[in-house]
């Protein structure tokens, strides 16, 4: 009984001190017929320290409903002032073999994506981050109406 219970702590330890880095870390899910072209995720994130330089990270995860080897976001950070930072990002999901790159067992795999390094946050306030799939099949002009085989979109924010 008394090794079950070192080892026990000794987990827990483990597992609190391994994600010390993290600063904000939220998922959402997304509805199982897909992700809506029209569908914008938002994370407001509340009480940021504006000394230190943070970097940011979105996090999919996905399943073998999906039918691409990349993606594209279109993002959004917004700060309390009203400014606006938009980017649009690509993302490879699947090795040119078709293995997808994300990390996890069974059907379901996890990709940290790197959005941005070094960022501090000036001003005290709530801070949104904005996350819409713009994915598109070759050849077309029109974006995919509904993604499918993306089941969780996350956001991260992490100190150096």
């Amino acid at each position: 009984m008394h090794k079950a219970l070192v080892y026990s702590l000794l987990l827990i330890i483990c597992l609190v001190s391994c994600d010390a880095k993290r600063e904000y870390d939220e998922y959402k899910s997304l509805p199982e017929n897909g992700w809506s072209k029209d569908s914008t995720i938002t994370f407001k994130v509340n009480e940021i320290d504006t000394v230190n330089a943070y970097n940011l990270f979105i996090n999919l995860r996905n399943n073998s409903n999906y039918n691409y080897n990349n993606i594209y976001l279109i993002t959004e950070m917004n700060f309390p002032n009203g400014k606006v930072i938009s980017d649009t990002l690509e993302y490879e999901m699947a090795y040119p073999n078709g293995d997808w790159m994300g990390v996890g067992f069974g059907e379901i795999k996890e990709s940290k994506l790197w959005y941005k390094s070094g960022v501090h946050f000036p001003e005290e306030g709530v801070y949104q981050f904005k996350i819409r799939q713009a994915m598109r099949k070759s050849g077309n002009v029109d974006g995919v109406q509904t993604l499918e085989g993306i089941t969780d979109v996350g956001f991260r924010i992490e100190k150096p």
